[in-house]
């Protein structure tokens, strides 16, 4: 998705979705807890929030859908409190600074970034706002059994404002106090001064139990791409302030990387760039001159296959050159924003008979950007945990007309595989995903099997393994993720 993980690839219309509030949360020892006082300023991989009380409703949009006419996903979640185990500070937590802090880390990540080897990269997105509504925390990645089969976790997203890497949640990412039966430690967090709380000392503790997995922070995703465009123009400054905000000593140790997911260079997203063929380059090189070699710095791209299509009208391969790891979104090709369909998979691995769009699917960007002279090793195949689909539809097979977006959990339109699989299990298979019908509906996911497959495709072309958008849209056993896992052996 991001939803990102929040990102789009390409135009197309989408129905408008209502919102719901949910009754604010009654704190108890057991359940998850949070001051009762909470951020107004809290935000999505791509989304924007507002608050009523302690109630806040925030849209939020994935990978290839246009800003002219997409309506967005609602997500809601209401705050707790007060908690247990820790006195409350007197005053509320302030926004996000909007200016980095300056202080750099006492000392560098004493773990050096790994490099493409024998062993594939198995990388997944962590959404900064699943802990709200999705109720979904570091610990969950723990539980589900997930943790020791990954390399890299990328945690999305951190804010561009004013061409400037900055806070994009502060309470999500430092400040929210977890309780120890929420902790991936079983240790509460303290009020204590200077203490560091959050999902950002949950992915401290799980580095500590799993000394494998690196963490990268994801800056940009499709609502704060926005402030790339002035990046550009003062390529040095921004890199600055990356270092100074990655490199804080409150988190220093908890960051193996940065990650730029700029949606897009020299094209459209949520807004148009028009900074030139070669800023894209001129960002990355920034970044690698000011992090060093040691460092790791990755980017999610686009995966538009056409011919004349986002890939082409930026110099990509040349900022990639620059990069340990390359993401291309190869998901979100499809969906209800274009409401009567035709329908399709969100997530072809390969073409078929009927395909909407030429260069729409996975192995079209694979070969496009190894056209451009991208090595295979740096590229990762991007799977979504989650399907699009319409209602109104008739046909089982894809290609059939619709009347809008089916109902989902979150948004109409988008639905978790942990629901699809037992709510609309897949009939048949088409350009390596799955697709399914139960009554009017029609959805388009990716399951164990067709990942199986892509996993193969992933060997085959000599890729460095695989990403997916996001964990929560998992099984509670990580039924994916090991999916992922067994196929890349």
């Amino acid at each position: 998705m991001k939803k990102t993980l929040r990102r789009a690839l390409w135009a197309g219309a989408v129905v408008a979705v209502a919102s719901a509030t949910l009754p604010a949360i009654q704190a108890s020892a057991a359940a998850a807890c949070a001051p009762a006082w909470s951020a107004s300023s809290v935000y999505t991989k791509d989304m924007t929030a507002s608050q009523s009380g302690h109630n806040y409703t925030a849209k939020w949009w994935t990978q290839n859908e246009a800003p002219a006419t997409h309506s967005g996903q609602w997500d809601v979640w209401a705050d707790a409190g007060p908690c247990g185990g820790g006195t409350p500070p007197t005053t509320p937590p302030t926004t996000p600074p909007t200016t980095p802090p300056t202080t750099p880390p006492t000392t560098p990540p004493t773990t050096p970034p790994t490099s493409p080897g024998a062993s594939k990269y198995l990388v997944g997105y962590f959404a900064q706002w699943g802990v709200y509504g999705r109720n979904y925390h570091v610990k969950n990645i723990v539980t589900s059994g997930s943790a020791a089969k990954l390399t890299h976790i990328l945690y999305a997203f951190g804010n561009t404002t004013g061409g400037q890497c900055t806070i994009g949640d502060s309470y999500a990412d430092y400040d929210r106090a977890y309780t120890a039966a929420e902790s991936v430690d079983g240790v509460a967090d303290t009020w204590d001064n200077g203490a560091l709380r959050g999902s950002f000392n949950q992915l401290r503790k799980l580095k500590k139990q799993y000394p494998n997995i690196k963490v990268i922070w994801s800056f940009g995703g499709w609502t704060w791409s926005g402030g790339f465009t002035q990046a550009a123009a003062n390529p040095t400054g921004f890199a600055n302030s990356c270092y100074n905000l990655v490199k804080d000593s409150r988190w220093a140790d908890v960051f193996d990387g940065i990650d730029i997911d700029w949606e897009y260079p020299n094209a459209c997203g949520l807004t148009c760039d028009a900074s030139g063929a070669d800023a894209y380059d001129r960002v990355i090189s920034a970044l690698r001159t000011r992090f060093g070699n040691s460092f790791l710095i990755t980017s999610a791209i686009s995966a538009d296959g056409s011919n004349g299509g986002k890939l082409d009208v930026a110099d990509y391969a040349s900022g990639i050159a620059k990069l340990n790891m390359v993401y291309p979104m190869t998901y979100d090709y499809f969906g209800a924003f274009n409401p009567q369909g035709p329908t399709a998979p969100h997530s072809p691995l390969t073409s078929y008979p009927g395909i909407p769009q030429q260069g729409f699917w996975s192995d079209a960007a694979i070969q496009k950007l190894k056209s451009k002279g991208v090595p295979a090793n740096k590229m990762l195949l991007g799977i979504g945990f989650y399907g699009r689909g319409w209602t109104g539809v008739t046909q089982s097979g894809p290609g059939g007309t619709a009347t809008g977006a089916a109902p989902g959990t979150y948004e109409a339109g988008i639905e978790d595989y942990k629901v699809l699989k037992n709510t609309c299990p897949s009939i048949g298979t088409v350009g390596g995903t799955a697709y399914a019908k139960c009554g009017s509906n029609w959805w388009g996911y990716d399951t164990p099997a067709t990942i199986g497959g892509k996993m193969t495709y992933v060997k085959n072309q000599g890729l460095g393994g695989a990403f997916f958008w996001e964990f929560s849209g998992d099984t509670g056993n990580g039924e994916l993720i090991s999916a992922i896992r067994n196929g890349l052996g």
